[in-house]
């Protein structure tokens, strides 16, 4: 299967972490749909080959997207999250994941990826998520779903998200997840080389010049500040700040509940729900950066967040999937898609419909 090949589009993008993730797998995203305006800037920086859709998905006819051997992307979560209201696919948000069944039942890939929050699997959206998963198995895929934790998959994080992926039955085949990485990697493997370059502090109203980068110098680190401010009690109901020589926990969307930065102390317990700064502690107390962030995630440095407003920039990164984890899972598709090609099968099945398209049939 050449490079050309592997051509896919992706749904609900962001700014394009599993893309990235697709991409270094040997994937070409050759369309992409995203919404929010405050993304479009980035996305297309970082992925100018990609034609970038930017209507409301519920819009955008079938017929207008591209073919593609696989569809990959996560339909917005915040109806499924267990901090949220949890109205699921009672909620607008959460109906989206039919839109994505909709685009998948009509262009028929030969695989598709989605991605969740763990709090999809919880008792009160149990139904609607299985009928999800047979909505998908009814239009002909072989569906397998999992609760994974990067941080088995060689990103420094704690992050259990639901991965479902699915592979048309005349693949012959389910896919299977690939075995867990036998080492956990650490906040000092991510960001420890950081540890001296100051970064920017900012408040959350203040305004962030990152769209003229062409006057920045090599060595600078590319969107290395921090939303300064107070602490919520929510905030201090848990300790927030994991060592060097863990995972950190959880980048979530907001930078008001970014992870404290390893350099101070573990917070101190007083009572339920209620900790505190220790006042010993030999560094400070601050929020990681979003570029600090964005390593946790396994985005390289290269990859620049632009964004006016540093709250789009923790958001970006902590809708993102992570792309370490992306990119494993999609050479294992790619291996299992190899397979595949090598049978024949392929030839005969999908000769119609993708030989303009593909180079591998």
């Amino acid at each position: 299967m050449g490079a050309s090949s592997k051509k896919i589009i992706s749904l609900f993008s962001g700014c394009g972490g599993l893309d990235l993730g697709f991409r270094q797998a040997g994937f070409e995203i050759i369309w992409a749909n995203e919404y929010d305006k405050s993304i479009w800037d980035t996305y297309k920086y970082n992925h100018p080959d990609t034609e970038l859709d930017r209507r409301d998905v519920r819009k955008i006819k079938s017929s207008e997207i591209p073919d593609s051997i696989g569809i990959i992307g996560g339909p917005p979560c915040q109806s499924w999250s267990e901090a949220g209201a949890g109205r699921g696919i009672n909620d607008y948000r959460g109906q989206l994941f039919h839109e994505y069944i909709r685009i998948i039942t009509d262009k028929k890939p030969l695989f598709f990826l989605a991605e969740n929050v763990s709090g999809i699997l919880a008792k009160r959206h149990r139904q609607a998520f299985q009928n999800i998963l047979t909505q998908f198995e009814k239009v002909g895929y072989k569906v397998k779903s999992q609760l994974l934790n990067a941080h088995d998959f060689e990103v420094p994080q704690d992050r259990k998200r639901v991965i479902i992926i699915g592979y048309k039955e005349e693949l012959g085949r389910d896919f299977n997840f690939p075995k867990y990485s036998n080492k956990i990697l650490t906040l000092k493997e991510a960001i420890y080389d950081l540890r001296n370059r100051e970064p920017r502090k900012l408040e959350g109203t203040a305004l962030v010049n990152n769209n003229s980068l062409e006057h920045k110098a090599k060595e600078e680190i590319y969107n290395h500040e921090y939303l300064d401010g107070g602490f919520s009690s929510i905030y201090m109901s848990r300790n927030r700040v994991r060592s060097w020589d863990e995972p950190s926990f959880t980048i979530q969307a907001g930078g008001r509940h970014a992870p404290l930065h390893p350099q101070a102390k573990r917070m101190i317990f007083i009572e339920k729900d209620k900790w505190k700064f220790d006042p010993d502690s030999p560094q400070p107390y601050r929020r990681l950066s979003v570029r600090e962030c964005a390593r946790i995630q396994t985005f390289p440095d290269n990859f620049i967040f632009k964004y006016s407003k540093i709250a789009d920039g923790y958001k970006m990164v902590g809708n993102a999937v992570p792309v370490k984890l992306a990119e494993i899972l999609a050479k294992k598709i790619s291996k299992d898609l190899q397979q595949y090609q090598k049978s024949g099968v392929c030839k005969n099945v999908y000769k119609e419909k993708y030989t303009k398209q593909l180079a591998f049939i």
